[in-house]
């Protein structure tokens, strides 16, 4: 049975940082494209980052450049998120997403629910003071 585990999420105070993981399991995640997004309450999801798997290359919404960094370490089989500078609108549950698809890094923000082959369950960021 192929899992995606989201980890790490919590409360945190306007500023600080959390880092997020993503673990496989039923799955090696180095073939996978790996996408970040999350989704506050009555608002639409959001693509917020992505890392391929053929060259480690990575991407960022603007909402997030300069303070989130996501980055793979495939001998734990995990994607991480490292979210710094937060603040209160970064309040949302976060998901991984993860694709074979070669491309679908370049147009992440574009896709659906349905384009990537398996989801994790959620992990709730909450920034608050």
């Amino acid at each position: 049975q192929v899992q995606l585990v989201e980890s790490g999420g919590g409360l945190v105070q306007p500023g600080g940082s959390l880092r997020l993981s993503c673990t496989g399991s039923g799955v090696t995640l180095d073939y996978y494209a790996i996408g970040w997004f999350r989704q506050a309450p009555g608002k639409q999801r959001e693509g917020i980052s992505c890392i391929s798997f053929s060259d480690g290359s990575t991407y960022y919404a603007d909402s997030v450049k300069g303070r989130f960094t996501i980055s793979r370490d495939n001998a734990e089989n995990t994607v991480f998120l490292q979210m710094s500078s937060l603040q209160p609108e970064d309040t949302a549950v976060y998901y991984c997403a993860a694709d074979l698809t070669r491309s679908i890094c370049t147009y992440y923000t574009e896709t659906s629910y349905y384009d990537w082959d398996y989801w994790g369950q959620g992990t709730q960021v909450t920034v608050s003071s």
